[in-house]
């Protein structure tokens, strides 16, 4: 097994109570997309991403604060060289200020969609129906 694919079980298993929580939030498709959540991107496991959207979303905890800066900024710019865009939480927002964070996800799901980032794809999409003309996310 590659060596992403196990970290990334590792961080599933051992998620924070943010990530637990926005996870609860963003895999009930009450957004009209779907998440995956220690997605590997290139060199690094995104927190949670839209693949469709290219909409990656990480909740930031202490160890993000002045240790992890640059490498957080240097991944943001790998990230957005890439196509994709980035919105960081710190935990205590998600957690003390959840419907607030949903709606600045559901505010930025609904700008990529509308500025067409929200391909649908065919392995996996849902019948556009039962859709209703949301983006589908990977």
């Amino acid at each position: 097994m590659h060596p992403t694919t196990l970290r990334a079980r590792r961080l599933r298993a051992s998620m924070t109570d943010a990530e637990r929580r926005l996870w609860q939030h963003l895999r009930r498709r009450g957004l009209g997309v779907r998440f995956r959540r220690q997605h590997p991107i290139g060199p690094y496991l995104a927190d949670f991403a839209c693949v469709g959207l290219r909409l990656v979303i990480e909740a930031d905890g202490g160890q993000h604060a002045a240790g992890r800066r640059r490498h957080d900024e240097a991944r943001d710019r790998w990230l957005r060289a890439h196509g994709w865009r980035v919105l960081r939480f710190w935990n205590h927002e998600v957690l003390g200020a959840t419907d607030s964070v949903l709606e600045r996800i559901r505010m930025e799901v609904e700008a990529l969609a509308k500025a067409g980032r929200g391909a649908s794809r065919p392995a996996d999409a849902e019948p556009a129906a039962e859709r209703g003309n949301r983006p589908v996310c990977g």
